[in-house]
């Protein structure tokens, strides 16, 4: 299949999903449709060319594949084939109706694990196949399958009223960034990033974007996924090794990235009401701006997140308020808030707050503690890469 063929098929499927949902209700049926669809349309526009009108196609197979698969249930018989009669494909309506974003909403389901809420929004939104969401966090397929249908199981015959949209619309953001986290710094395996991931969570927020204008948060996350994919070409070396911020090449990041993301985010926080991801969105805008390390404005960084600690206080919010109180005011500073994570239960294992606690301890000139904690740093983690650097860190410190 043809790479312009695949992204067709990619960008209509939730679409067509997110029409035959809205009709049928039951999203299980539907999807499976869906992909039989899919599947059709991959061979024989390949061989006929496309039709008039791609998506029309696709749901009027989808419908039909879906009443065959009704009909063949004697008990559902007559209920299903009445339903799916009185409401023909239209092909005006499908053309003019995105339902991307109720589908999305949808696969955010608040029922939902947050981990069955990202898997599920791959599989129907993102359209990445089982087997490439098992990869991408390194569980057995079989094991994802089984999170998947659980998942579609749960919200089969679930609509969603329009008073619920405003509510759902920070879980929704919160499981994109999720997304683009886990693509950006996997957190287990050999890699330190998942192009594929991080990729679809831009694309995907890119189109929430795009159906919700006027939304700064909104706005805010897509100008911090492109501020910080920006720095990925110089995150690591040609080995697949770890580059700090600090030591990385500069004139490696993507610029055209750091532009988009910096008008979306000036833009967000001049028209709208100032949240979280613009916030953050602005503290990455500051370091892709410095020219050198030497050159971030760590003082207005410190004020950010001092805003930001106060509308959305949480542990990693410390962690790296932390870091910049320190680049401000020293890192005696920065150790003091660090000491306060130390009995938060969803921080206190986690390998940054070690990995933090050391860079600042080496930065106190405590060689010793600070080998310590990369140490401990290292043993938390799961991922290959921050292993090695966190070991290779404490390597070049005395016990």
């Amino acid at each position: 299949m043809t790479t312009e063929l695949e992204d067709l098929l990619r960008q209509l499927a939730p679409q067509v999903l997110g029409v035959l949902v809205r009709r049928y209700s039951r999203f299980d049926a539907c999807e499976d449709a869906v992909q039989e669809a899919l599947l059709a349309a991959s061979l024989q526009w390949r061989e006929d060319g496309l039709p008039d009108s791609p998506k029309s196609w696709l749901i009027t197979v989808a419908s039909r594949k879906l009443t065959d698969q009704w009909r063949s249930d004697e008990a559902r018989r007559r209920r299903e084939t009445l339903a799916a009669a009185q409401q023909p494909p239209a092909a005006a309506e499908a053309d003019d109706r995105d339902d991307t974003l109720e589908l999305l909403f949808l696969c955010c389901h608040p029922d939902l694990s947050p981990s069955s809420q990202v898997a599920l929004t791959l599989r129907a939104v993102g359209g990445l196949t089982t087997g490439q969401i098992a990869r991408a966090f390194m569980v057995p397929e079989a094991t994802m399958g089984q999170r998947i249908s659980r998942a579609k199981q749960k919200i089969k015959s679930t609509g969603i009223p329009e008073p619920e949209w405003a509510r759902r619309l920070p879980v929704v953001l919160h499981v994109l960034y999720l997304i683009f986290n886990e693509g950006y710094t996997a957190s287990t395996g050999p890699d330190l990033h998942s192009v594929e991931l991080t990729g679809e969570a831009i694309r995907l927020t890119r189109t929430v974007h795009a159906l919700l204008p006027d939304d700064g948060e909104v706005a805010g996350l897509l100008a911090l996924m492109l501020l910080t994919d920006a720095r990925r070409p110089a995150r690591t070396t040609k080995d697949g090794e770890l580059v700090p911020l600090a030591e990385q090449d500069r004139s490696l990041w993507d610029t055209a990235e750091i532009a988009e993301g910096t008008r979306l985010v000036d833009d967000a926080m001049a028209r709208f009401p100032i949240g979280p991801y613009q916030l953050q969105a602005a503290v990455a805008a500051l370091h892709d701006a410095a020219g050198t390390p030497a050159a971030t404005d760590w003082p207005q960084i410190l004020v950010l997140y001092r805003i930001l600690a106060r509308l959305q206080p949480n542990p990693m919010v410390t962690l790296n308020h932390a870091v910049a109180l320190s680049m401000v005011e020293g890192p005696a500073a920065g150790l003091a808030m660090l000491a306060t994570l130390d009995g938060d239960s969803r921080l206190a294992e986690h390998h940054r707050l070690e990995a933090v606690r050391a860079h600042l301890l080496e930065m106190a000139g405590d060689g010793a503690a600070a080998r310590a904690a990369y140490l401990r740093a290292a043993k938390r983690t799961s991922s290959t890469p921050e292993q090695r650097y966190l070991e290779a860190k404490a390597g070049r410190l005395k016990p």
